[in-house]
């Protein structure tokens, strides 16, 4: 399964903005991007944040669908059918697309605090640590929908990682509105699909819809 293996903070020093890919290590003063190099990436990245460059309407949209690509770890193609897909639903075409994101298997788990990163997430659910109704599933891009119930399995609970979370206790404060977690069986039951309003990236979605509707 292709990936991007590279350097992430690279990604968000080109962004221009942190986009969280490390969990705990952003929120630090080891985060790279604090650490005076929040300029691009690059032979000429340090001369660039001195320029004054007026952004032409298709550069803003390319990095607006750039940032989202990086902040799901999803690749062009994978993206590009999501958008295709949120166009045929009813409603807005950039909020279908958030919301096709959000509901991802792997964005789940991140929401629910098992992982601090999408990218811990991914790994999780690529490892076969968790189920969905019931059923084992390892698909990191599998479309949960509502009343779904994504468990941890049996035999993971057993691992010091899962123990350990157990043990902590899940921070239910953090949890979206339309999940719904039980600590002590370590589920979680998709309530509703999130609206707008309940998705808190800093993404403009429009610009992503101009971007494809040239």
């Amino acid at each position: 399964m292709a990936r991007y293996t590279g350097p992430v903070c690279k990604l968000c020093r080109r962004e221009g903005e942190k986009l969280f890919l490390k969990g705990e290590r952003c929120l630090s003063p080891k985060c790279p991007f604090e650490r005076e190099r929040g300029y691009p990436p690059g032979d000429h990245g340090r001369l660039a944040q001195f320029r004054r460059r007026r952004l032409s309407d298709y550069s803003r949209q390319l990095r607006e669908k750039q940032k989202a690509r990086r902040i799901y770890g999803v690749l062009e193609r994978q993206f590009r059918r999501y958008f295709r897909e949120a166009e045929h639903r009813p409603g807005l075409t950039g909020e279908n697309l958030l919301v096709r994101l959000e509901s991802r298997l792997d964005n789940v788990v991140y929401r629910t605090g098992y992982a601090s990163s999408r990218a811990q997430a991914r790994q999780l659910v690529q490892h076969g640590h968790f189920t969905v109704n019931g059923r084992r599933t390892n698909i990191p891009s599998y479309i949960v929908q509502p009343e779904d119930v994504v468990a941890v399995r049996d035999e993971s609970r057993k691992a010091d990682y899962f123990k350990m979370l157990a043990q902590d206790g899940m921070d239910e404060g953090k949890l979206p509105g339309w999940l719904s977690l039980d600590a002590k069986n370590l589920a979680t039951r998709v309530l509703m699909l999130p609206t707008r309003e309940q998705i808190d990236t800093t993404l403009n979605e429009q610009l992503i819809v101009e971007y494809y509707s040239r």
